[in-house]
């Protein structure tokens, strides 16, 4: 079954996603082609990735989640709850459009420590869908992110900023962007980005001790080698490989990036992206597919990329007990 184009075109923007700016990120039309054919197995989670002997059967931290507006309906908490519980995820970056969200994942306690999840919030920069496009010079964005930053969250302190987007690299330079970067580092704050290459140089060189999560490890494909550089260049440079073009070839782990996370597997996280409702309908789908890539690494490899990575990033000592 095919799902609509506009599901499959986000991580690379190869076309317009619904509610964001006309022209955002336009991609040759090979690049598109190639967008389609990954998201269409991304997004309805079709099984095609190989399943390995030895699939990855550990704890799971999804670094990359949206619990959006538009979700609260069709997949109210204890539906998506119970999707991270039978998906072995047992901690989530929660970032949400707007915030709402996010802060009602942190305030459900009771509900969460039931399903075993921790939820790390951060703050998202966007109040609505017209807020992509220009949130790097826009200062009522670096007030809102200070006033949530003030408040936090029922569950205690934002964690991180982002999901941001810059279509432009060159927005990496605009004000509130620099701004935001060094309030990161200052107050020890990770960040989740979704850049290409050349902006992830521009952003570490404003915070060069930020903790940067780069969503899906690059937008339109970057290639292995660039990402090896990257991370040799920016010790605190970390990948979310959800959507990651070229991470599977054949229905296997493809030999450049099995090299490339068994050299840097301290840098690497898993996530699932759920920015649509469809990602929701196949959240066990999407992650069932991480812990079959996953197991074609070695054991250990695997906990760190699954679940260790993002614990330690955030300190969290292991998985939260389960509740019958």
């Amino acid at each position: 079954m095919m799902a609509p184009r506009s599901l499959h075109s986000h991580p690379l923007r190869g076309s317009q996603v619904a509610g964001e700016p006309p022209g955002a990120g336009v991609r040759p039309l090979a690049m598109r082609r190639r967008t389609l054919l990954i998201g269409a197995a991304a997004v309805l989670g079709t099984g095609r990735i190989a399943r390995a002997a030895a699939r990855y059967d550990g704890p799971l931290f999804d670094a990359h989640l949206h619990y959006n507006d538009d979700a609260a309906a069709p997949h109210p908490l204890d539906d998506v709850l119970g999707r991270m519980r039978r998906s072995g995820v047992r901690a989530i970056v929660a970032n949400s459009r707007p915030n709402d969200g996010t802060r009602t994942l942190a305030s459900a306690t009771e509900a969460t420590r039931a399903a075993g999840v921790v939820v790390v919030p951060f703050v998202r920069l966007y109040r609505n869908r017209a807020d992509y496009s220009g949130w790097f010079g826009d200062e009522t964005i670096y007030q809102m992110v200070l006033a949530e930053l003030s408040a936090g969250t029922p569950a205690g302190p934002y964690r991180g900023l982002g999901e941001f987007h810059l279509y432009d690299s060159a927005n990496a330079d605009g004000p509130v962007a620099v701004r935001l970067m060094r309030l990161a580092q200052q107050r020890g704050l990770a960040v989740l980005a979704h850049v290409d290459d050349v902006a992830i140089d521009k952003l570490m060189g404003h915070a060069p001790d930020a903790k940067l999560i780069w969503a899906h490890t690059g937008i339109g494909g970057t290639p292995p080698e660039r990402v090896r550089e990257l991370m040799r260049r920016h010790p605190s440079l970390l990948g979310e490989l959800s959507y990651r073009p070229g991470l599977i070839d054949d229905g296997r782990l493809s030999s450049a990036w099995r090299a490339l996370l068994t050299d840097w597997h301290a840098r690497f996280l898993i996530g699932s992206d759920t920015w649509i409702n469809a990602r929701w309908q196949h959240y066990e789908a999407l992650m069932d597919e991480a812990r079959a890539w996953l197991g074609e690494l070695p054991p250990t490899l695997a906990q760190r990329i699954g679940w260790g990575n993002g614990a330690a990033l955030f300190g969290l000592a292991g998985p939260a007990p389960l509740r019958s």
